[in-house]
């Protein structure tokens, strides 16, 4: 599977209230992504568009990664994280997030959010 696979399955948590607040949602990540709104100001944009996200379990992000058949090193590269963080998800010692609770699309988007994901 493919980088931009794997990310849409991780993806998958991200869902809107409405149609109207997909596109609100959409207009305000443009307007955050050229600096006309702060971070703070786009969460509260996510808290309000964006339905919650379930955290996956250790046992889930393992059984993702292996459903797969990637490395943790090469789930690790698809995500922009390290292999040791994945261990570290996997083994329920640290727990994935994002600011805002959006899970990156891309290795850019990733460093973006500082290589944080919420799956």
């Amino acid at each position: 599977m493919k980088e931009k696979q794997i990310a849409e399955l991780v993806k998958e948590g991200k869902k809107y209230r409405s149609d109207a607040m997909a596109s609100v949602h959409e207009t305000m990540e443009a307007l955050h992504k050229v600096g006309a709104i702060d971070k703070q100001r786009m969460r509260r944009f996510d808290d309000a568009c964006l339905t919650p996200v379930h955290q996956l379990t250790p046992k889930q992000i393992k059984a993702l990664r292996e459903r797969e058949h990637v490395s943790q090193t090469v789930f690790a590269n698809y995500l922009d994280v390290t292999p040791n963080l994945v261990s570290k998800w996997e083994r329920g010692e640290k727990k994935p997030s994002v600011p805002g609770a959006q899970a990156p699309v891309s290795g850019r988007e990733a460093r973006h959010h500082g290589g944080r994901l919420k799956v």
